[in-house]
């Protein structure tokens, strides 16, 4: 069954958020301290007075309720998305997936583009926003892909496109593996590559490995934290609010472009949907659920390289592993492209999918 849904917060969770903001207990910090040690002091308290005082969660959520918003019940999990009909009856239809620390409001500004030729269906991840949380182990990439599968049969669909980012990634090859006979591509504008010895490589590719090399050899920490122990850390960003906050606030500051920077008010609203849903906990799972084996993705795939992001893809690499018959690379644009040149990341994705449009009438709902 699916099920229409309205956002609606109950007045005692902002009242509440507000308290805890106006009791929050800062730490210390050394002078000159800058970035050296985490989250500047000054910047996020401007952030928490903001969140406190100035920011509109009412004006934010009547602006997302404009949206069509839908629930459903998949292998015993609530699944919340957003489904945008295109006004051409015979478009495609594409599932976008989001990552952490994202949600659905990453492709708010993608929607109206993509929308004159897609129908378009953006799920939250199990444990994310009005999906979770989660209840049980087991909500891998592959288990996510299979949901999506099901999302998609439910709603008619009978061949669609997949894009991602991040875990979105992740999951839309996953998807392109375990539903190749109804996804007709993969988009994606993250996609990790790893040194392989009898690949030759520019010195440009090498020096994209060597990025990659440095970030295994030093893990990040939220990824170690999130990866071991999601629990630990989950009861600090549930109980906080100024945690959550620069938990996720720091992860924007250093995987944006500076040209690109995402608006405060864009991000406090992506980090008031995780503090609202109380998801810190559940969606940090994924990063330890994630790490399982998934078959080769079969399917043509498209990649959009972003100059800013956490790490460059490598396209010979990327072309031992996969089918790939769209490769583009942009000057501007960050970890979160969606939010940050969506003008860029949109014009992508259609021109892929453009190319590899399924039969007449293929992507229509029943």
């Amino acid at each position: 069954m699916i099920t229409p849904f309205r956002i609606d917060v109950p007045q005692a969770d902002l009242d509440d958020l507000a308290d805890r903001l106006s009791r929050t207990r800062w730490p210390n910090e050394v002078a000159d301290a800058g970035w050296d040690y985490g989250f500047p002091l000054a910047r996020l308290k401007r952030l928490a007075d903001h969140w406190r005082d100035d920011y509109d969660w009412r004006a934010q959520e009547a602006a997302l309720n404009e949206l069509p918003h839908f629930t459903t019940e998949i292998d015993g999990q609530n699944i919340h998305f957003v489904h945008v009909r295109s006004p051409k009856p015979d478009a495609l239809a594409l599932i976008l997936t989001h990552g952490w620390p994202g949600s659905f409001l990453e492709f708010l500004d993608v929607i109206e583009p993509l929308a004159h030729d897609f129908h378009l269906v953006i799920p939250s991840l199990p444990g994310y926003g009005f999906s979770g949380p989660t209840h049980e182990r087991g909500w891998d990439v592959v288990h996510i892909a299979r949901a999506w599968a099901e999302l998609m049969n439910r709603l008619g669909y009978e061949r669609y496109g997949a894009q991602g980012g991040d875990f979105g990634s992740g999951i839309s090859l996953a998807l392109g593996a375990v539903a190749p006979e109804r996804v007709i591509g993969v988009h994606v504008n993250y996609l990790p590559t790893r040194p392989d010895p009898d690949v030759e490589l520019s010195a440009a590719d090498e020096a994209r490995l060597e990025t990659v090399r440095r970030l295994m050899a030093d893990r990040p920490p939220f990824q170690a934290l999130q990866a071991t122990t999601p629990q630990t850390i989950g009861y600090a960003l549930t109980d906080s609010p100024v945690g959550q906050l620069a938990w996720i606030a720091e992860r924007f500051a250093h995987w944006t472009d500076p040209r690109s920077r995402i608006s405060d008010e864009r991000m406090l609203t992506d980090v008031s949907l995780y503090w609202l849903t109380a998801t810190a906990a559940s969606s940090a799972r994924l990063h330890r659920e994630a790490p399982r084996r998934i078959e080769p993705c079969p399917v043509p795939l498209g990649v959009a390289v972003f100059a800013h992001d956490i790490t460059r893809s490598v396209r010979p690499l990327a072309e031992r592993l996969y089918d790939v018959r769209h490769w583009s690379e942009f000057e501007r644009g960050g970890h979160f492209a969606a939010m940050e040149v969506p003008e860029l990341l949109a014009g992508d994705v259609r021109d892929f999918f453009l190319t590899r449009r399924a039969p007449e009438g293929a992507g229509v709902a029943r």
